[in-house]
């Protein structure tokens, strides 16, 4: 049995409210943040937002899409810390400055991807149980890593959830030294499993991924709905215009 213990009070700051939780009692502590309208006079939509390898649930594009689609869209959002980072990183991490994503691929690309898929599910369990949130509005945003673990994710949580926006992922890395820590054997398995309407964000000079690798995830997803969306730069760049365009389409799906 687990639970939702919130650590803090919250902050409040320019419309939005910014609270502390941890979910106990699964494999390990799950830490969470999640960002509200303030006041919520109603209950509304959630994103669940997966960060970046290397980042972390309160990382600058964690906070920016927290706070808009909780400013603006007046949404909550959600992001948890994924293994290895964040308030889970791994001590070699800490005391030696070992690379997550080295850590991460120690535990095996299974063992992780199945876990985070639990923790997912279990936050998301929790999180619609605050009679501030509806639980029939529910979308997944996540880039990289959160592609990584996202695609299994929303695979398994099937039409708890009515849109998904992905990206900057890819069937195989382009550096061929990191193909033992893809996950794309699990991709082929979960992206066809995928109904629900998804937009999937490419970066045409992506260094880690190629295009023809994103393309062929991309098409294995099996929504009648899916969109693709590409903007020139390497994999780390988001420009206004991309972020404008993931909002439109979250909020096209979680208003209607």
């Amino acid at each position: 049995m687990t639970t939702l213990d919130w650590l803090d009070d919250g902050n409040k700051e320019g419309g939005v409210a910014e609270r502390q939780f941890v979910i106990k009692g699964g494999k390990v502590p799950v830490p969470g943040i999640i960002w509200i309208p303030d006041p919520v006079e109603a209950p509304v939509p959630l994103v669940l937002f997966g960060h970046g390898g290397n980042g972390h649930k309160r990382n600058d594009r964690s906070l920016m899409l927290g706070r808009r689609l909780a400013g603006v869209s007046r949404f909550a959002v959600v992001a948890i810390d994924g293994p290895t980072h964040g308030d889970r990183a791994h001590p070699r991490s800490v005391s030696e400055g070992v690379d997550p994503m080295e850590v991460l691929a120690d535990i095996g690309v299974d063992t992780a991807l199945d876990g985070m898929v639990e923790d997912w599910c279990a936050t998301l369990d929790h999180v619609i149980e605050c009679d501030f949130i509806n639980p029939d509005q529910v979308a997944y945003v996540g880039f990289s890593m959160g592609t990584r673990f996202g695609i299994p994710f929303v695979a398994a949580a099937g039409d708890r959830l009515r849109c998904a926006v992905l990206g900057k992922n890819a069937l195989e890395p382009s550096d061929r030294s990191r193909m033992a820590n893809t996950p794309g054997h699990r991709f082929k398995i979960d992206a066809p499993k995928i109904n629900i309407p998804v937009l999937f964000h490419m970066q045409w000079d992506d260094e880690l991924f190629s295009r023809e690798s994103q393309c062929d995830l991309f098409d294995l997803i099996g929504s009648e709905d899916k969109r693709l969306i590409a903007y020139p730069g390497p994999h780390g760049r988001s420009t206004p215009e991309a972020v404008d365009a993931w909002c439109r389409f979250v909020e096209g799906h979680l208003k209607s």
